[in-house]
C-alpha cells in the first residue's frame, strides 16, 4: 500500500531548507504539493477596511508561486494550484486521495492559527495527520535555552542569552527528484491580479530594487549582495540609506514569503566570513536575523495582544485617536513634511520603503499627529511587499511605546533626520518632484522659503507644515 503525503506551501515557497517536504519525502511514497490562495486573505480586509493584501504583495506572491511550481516541476513533480478555504480544500483533497499525512510550516499568529486548528479538527475526523514543520527562525525552538514562554521581553538580553550559545541548524539541502503527482491529480491555473481585484500594473522606475517574487529570485539576490557586489561588507554603515539597490539586503520580501531560509543566510554569511571577510556589517546581518526572531517569538509568547492598542504592555492610549483625516494626509504623503512625504509616496508607489523610513514615518504618524498606531500597522499590512504580522505588529509595538522591550521615548527629529539621512534632498526630490529646483537647505526647511517659493509649491496643492518646523529647528 502506498502511503500519500499532501504538503501544504504557506509562507514556506521553497525548496531549500523545507523541513516539511523534507519530512514528507522521509516517510511518503507519493507526495502532493499544493498552495491555496485563501480568499480571506487576498481578497478580504483589514479592520479599518484597507485590502489585507495590497496589488505589490499579491503579485509578488503569485510570482513566488509560479517559481515554486517550475522548481518542484523540474524535480519531477508539481503543484497544486487552488484558490478557496485551505481547510475546506485540504481535508477534501486528503479525503478524497486518502492520504496518510498533511504537513506545512506551523504559523504563530492568530489568522493563521484559527486556519490551521481548523483544518486539524476537520483531518482528525476523517483519520489523517496534520504534522507541523519549523522554517520561519533562525533558530529551532528546541534549540533555545528557555522554553517561548520565557523569552526574555527585551531584545538585548534575548540576544545575550542567545548569541553565542544557540546553534543555528545546517540548511536542509534541496532535494534534486521528487515523485510524480499521483494520476488524474489536475494542477490547477495560477489565478491573475485581477482576480484579486487589482490591475495589472507597472513596476515604478523608482524604486529601490525590481523586486521580482520566488526562491529563485531570492537565491539570486543573496548571491548577488554576498558574492557578487560585496555590499555586506559595508552594510553597518550604508544600512540607513534611501535610494539605490544595494545600501541595505533586501532580502525581506524573499524572508516573509518564505522564498528564502534565514538559516541559509546565516550559513552563507558564515560562509562569506571564512573566505572574504568578517567584520561588523557581516556581524550585523546576523544582528538583523535576530531581530527577525525575537519578534516572532514575541508574537508566540504574547499573542493576540500585539494587535490590541494597548499592546503586551497593556498600556491605554487615549490620546491617539482614529482620525481618518489626519490618517490620509500621512498615507497620502501630505503631511507637508517632505521627509515623511517623500517615504509616505514611495511606500504608496512601490510597495517598499527602507528601514529608516518606517521608524520615521511611524514615530511621525503617532507622536507628531496622535493617530490610532493600529491604522498605521493595517496601512503597512496592505501595502508591504514584505509583510509578516510578527516584524509588523512587533516593530510598531515597539513606536507607539506599547512593545515588549519599551524606551521612554521613541519620538524623532524629523528635520536632524532628513539632514542626517538625505543631507542633499536628494530623496526628497526623487518622491517629491514640487522640490526639484529648490537647494537642500530649503527642501528640509520649506517653512523659510520665500513667499514666491512658497506660492510655487502651494501652486502644486503641497502643503507646508510651518510649525512643525519651527518646534524642531529649537
Amino acid at each position: 500500500m502506498k502511503h500519500r503525503a499532501i504538503v501544504w506551501f504557506r509562507q514556506d515557497l521553497r525548496l531549500h531548507d523545507n523541513e516539511a517536504l523534507a519530512t514528507a519525502l522521509r516517510m511518503a511514497d507519493e507526495l502532493i504539493p499544493i498552495y491555496i490562495f485563501d480568499e480571506r486573505v487576498f481578497l478580504g480586509k483589514t479592520r479599518f477596511g484597507f485590502p489585507k493584501t495590497g496589488k505589490y504583495r499579491a503579485r509578488f506572491l503569485l510570482e513566488s508561486v509560479e517559481d515554486l511550481r517550475k522548481n518542484l516541476r523540474q524535480a519531477g513533480s508539481d503543484l497544486l494550484v487552488r484558490s478557496g478555504i485551505p481547510e475546506d480544500i485540504i481535508s477534501d483533497l486528503a479525503h478524497q486521495l486518502k492520504a496518510s499525512w498533511v504537513l506545512c510550516n506551523r504559523e504563530r499568529t492568530r489568522e493563521e492559527v484559527d486556519v490551521q486548528d481548523a483544518l486539524e479538527q476537520r483531518l482528525w475526523s476523517i483519520g489523517v495527520e496534520l504534522l507541523y514543520s519549523r522554517g520561519k527562525m533562525l533558530y529551532h525552538t528546541k534549540d533555545l535555552p528557555a522554553p517561548v514562554q520565557h523569552t526574555p521581553d527585551t531584545f538585548t538580553q534575548f540576544r545575550k542569552e542567545n548569541e553565542h550559545i544557540t546553534p543555528v541548524r545546517a540548511p536542509l539541502p534541496s532535494p534534486t527528484a521528487l515523485p510524480a503527482l499521483p494520476a488524474g491529480l489536475e494542477a490547477g491555473e495560477l489565478p491573475q491580479l485581477p482576480d484579486f481585484g487589482h490591475d495589472v500594473f507597472e513596476t515604478d522606475p523608482r524604486i529601490a530594487l525590481p523586486f521580482k517574487g520566488g526562491e529563485t529570485e531570492g537565491l539570486r539576490r543573496l548571491r548577488h549582495y554576498l558574492w557578487e557586489s560585496n555590499a555586506i561588507a559595508t552594510y553597518k554603515e550604508t544600512r540607513n540609506g534611501l535610494i539605490g539597490s544595494d545600501y541595505s539586503s533586501k532580502f525581506s520580501p524573499w524572508l516573509a514569503a518564505g522564498c528564502l531560509s534565514p538559516k541559509f543566510i546565516f550559513h552563507e554569511i558564515k560562509r562569506y566570513e571564512r573566505e572574504r571577510v568578517s567584520n561588523e556589517s557581516t556581524y550585523w546581518m546576523f544582528f538583523e536575523l535576530l531581530w527577525r526572531d525575537f519578534f516572532r517569538l514575541m508574537g508566540k509568547k504574547h499573542g493576540d495582544r500585539i494587535f490590541l492598542k494597548s499592546g503586551p504592555q497593556n498600556k491605554p492610549l487615549p490620546e491617539l485617536e482614529n482620525d481618518r483625516e489626519k490618517f490620509e494626509t500621512w498615507a497620502e504623503g501630505r503631511t507637508g513634511v517632505p521627509f515623511i512625504d517623500a517615504n509616505m509616496r514611495e511606500l504608496a508607489a512601490t510597495g517598499w520603503m527602507s528601514n529608516r523610513g518606517r521608524q520615521n514615518t511611524a514615530a511621525f504618524l503617532v507622536k507628531d499627529l496622535g493617530v490610532n498606531w493600529q491604522m498605521g500597522a493595517e496601512h503597512f499590512e496592505s501595502l508591504l511587499l514584505d509583510y509578516d504580522p510578527c516584524s509588523n505588529w512587533g516593530n510598531w509595538n515597539y513606536v507607539a511605546g506599547v512593545g515588549s522591550d519599551p524606551r521612554e521615548d521613541r519620538y524623532f527629529n524629523i528635520l536632524n533626520q532628513a539632514r542626517n539621512y538625505d543631507p542633499e534632498g536628494k530623496y526628497i526630490q526623487l518622491w517629491c518632484p514640487e522640490f526639484k529646483n529648490l537647494p537642500a537647505e530649503k527642501i528640509h526647511r520649506p517653512d523659510q522659503l520665500s513667499a514666491r517659493e512658497l506660492q510655487r509649491l502651494q501652486s502644486k496643492n503641497y502643503p507646508v507644515a510651518t510649525e512643525r518646523f519651527e518646534k524642531w529647528a529649537r
